[in-house]
């Protein structure tokens, strides 16, 4: 993690406030808490329209330093996006980057689930140049609001050729985040992102993109006494693939893993998270719900990623049809 808190960002310490062209960023807007205003019954609503959002923040760039343009998807609480929305846009993302004019993106999009649409750009993101997501954790009209500083910094970033060729990033609360493993780690904290990865995870090869939205996977926690029937009910309702919220290192009781059995029997892709905030899935333990016995079973390992990220990195392998396990 990039602490931006404590590094000179401003536009007067970047290299393109040189004479040289101005560095083209095109922020697509989607909605989410940065672009909220509160209505009369104190309720958050999305009102501020993606050029509202990137005008106050032009204005603190030196003239002829950056041309941002803007993209506007909606006005959506991120809690409310489908894997349509999600399709829709990466197809955005990669239609603005075949414009090779475009020197970076940056995407506005409620933390709720920031994640995972973020995690879902970087599977299929082939190309150099940054793709960097933001929001806010307070709303637009907040008296100590902090999007228009996120948004800032994302900008910021996207523009600086040091941010190339590394992935997407989650750019909030002055910290810089690969995105694979990155997490909302709290619900109101201005640094609402945290990391389970190492400072420079390992990222595997990009796939083309492709539609998310056909790819039935479903998250199923374990915890204890948990008997496996939800996940024999996801399968009877036409799961590809089940990603489990372990427990520890990726365990599961008895019943449970014979669930998994079950799943994978009847050609389901079965992938282990874990429901601890820190460590990687490891398969260390033996007994029939152990990870060593599941790992034998076929089950797959997650890694840092934990299960809403996990999430969408099975959904493009099935919907890409490539085996899951060269993508965690």
């Amino acid at each position: 993690m990039v602490d931006m808190s404590t590094q000179d960002h401003s536009p007067s310490s970047s290299a393109s406030a040189s004479t040289a062209s101005p560095r083209r960023i095109v922020v697509i807007t989607t909605g989410g808490t940065i672009a909220c205003t509160t209505d009369r019954n104190g309720a958050l609503t999305p009102t501020i329209s993606g050029a509202e959002l990137v005008a106050a923040v032009a204005q603190r760039y030196p003239e002829g330093m950056l041309e941002l343009e803007v993209r506007e998807l909606g006005m959506l609480d991120s809690s409310s996006l489908t894997l349509n929305d999600v399709d829709r846009i990466l197809a955005t993302i990669h239609e603005v980057l075949d414009d090779d004019s475009v020197d970076g993106v940056v995407v506005t999009h409620g933390t709720d689930t920031m994640e995972e649409t973020a995690m879902a750009a970087d599977v299929f993101h082939a190309d150099s140049r940054p793709v960097v997501f933001t929001g806010a954790q307070l709303p637009y009209d907040h008296p100590e609001t902090d999007g228009p500083g996120n948004l800032f910094e994302a900008v910021t970033i996207a523009s600086d050729a040091s941010a190339q060729g590394i992935g997407v990033l989650i750019v909030f609360g002055h910290a810089v985040l690969p995105v694979r493993g990155a997490t909302k780690w709290h619900t109101t904290d201005p640094l609402a992102f945290a990391t389970n990865a190492p400072e420079e995870p390992v990222r595997p090869d990009p796939l083309p993109l492709t539609a998310l939205a056909d790819s039935k996977v479903e998250i199923i926690p374990a915890y204890l006494g948990a008997d496996g029937s939800l996940l024999d009910s996801a399968v009877a309702a036409g799961a590809r693939g089940i990603v489990v919220e372990g427990l520890g290192a990726g365990n599961v009781s008895d019943e449970f893993a014979a669930a998994i059995d079950r799943a994978i029997a009847a050609d389901v892709t079965v992938v282990m998270a874990t429901r601890v905030p820190r460590g990687d899935v490891h398969a260390a333990y033996g007994g029939a719900g152990g990870g060593a016995t599941l790992a034998r079973h076929g089950v797959i390992n997650a890694g840092c990623v934990h299960a809403p990220q996990a999430r969408i990195i099975l959904a493009a392998a099935l919907a890409a049809n490539v085996h899951p396990q060269t993508l965690f």
